[in-house]
């Protein structure tokens, strides 16, 4: 009888222990969540937005230092990145006001994904030939070249060249 009892406990126990989840079926769970999280942390950051080109604009603008920056005209983004500005949706940029200054905000909205590229590849380049013009002679603006902030989001491209530069790619990112 003692021996029923005893095995009979031993049974309570066991099933006890089956029906608790292990470490395996936790870590499952876990690693799910993460998986989860991720991409809905993914889907914010990389997407668009539904705000107007403008609305954007004009909160990226409140933040510019305008004592050194100049608002360029259409002709400014053909003339410095080979662009059209009437293929985008909209294009603001600002240049400094100084030709010794390698100051610079733009942003563009583009009206497909398959722009994109283009505009990406015109801005490297840009900054690719400002660090040669600059190089040897004016490091502070090859530093300000190396710190500047290029952002893509949705159909949005951001770049900030200015000792403010990170407070503008805030203001920016907030906006959308």
């Amino acid at each position: 009888m003692m021996d029923r009892e005893l095995n009979g406990t031993g049974s309570r126990r066991a099933a006890g222990r089956m029906n608790r989840p292990g470490i395996a079926e936790v870590a499952k769970y876990v690693v799910m969540a993460v998986i989860i999280v991720y991409i809905v942390l993914l889907m914010i950051y990389a997407s668009g937005s539904t705000r107007s080109f403008n609305e954007i604009e004009k909160a990226v603008e409140s933040v510019l230092d305008t004592d050194n920056l100049k608002k360029a005209e259409g002709q400014g983004l053909k003339r410095y990145y080979g662009l059209n500005s009437a293929d985008y949706e909209g294009v603001m940029l600002y240049t400094s006001e100084s030709s010794m200054s390698a100051e610079e905000v733009l942003l563009i909205k583009v009206k497909n994904e398959g722009q994109m590229k283009r505009v990406k590849e015109a801005v490297e380049k840009r900054l690719a030939n400002r660090k040669n013009d600059f190089e040897g002679y004016a490091p502070k603006e090859v530093q300000l070249l190396e710190q500047s902030q290029l952002t893509v989001r949705g159909k949005f491209l951001f770049l900030a060249i200015a000792p403010r530069a990170a407070e503008y790619k805030d203001t920016f990112a907030k906006s959308l």
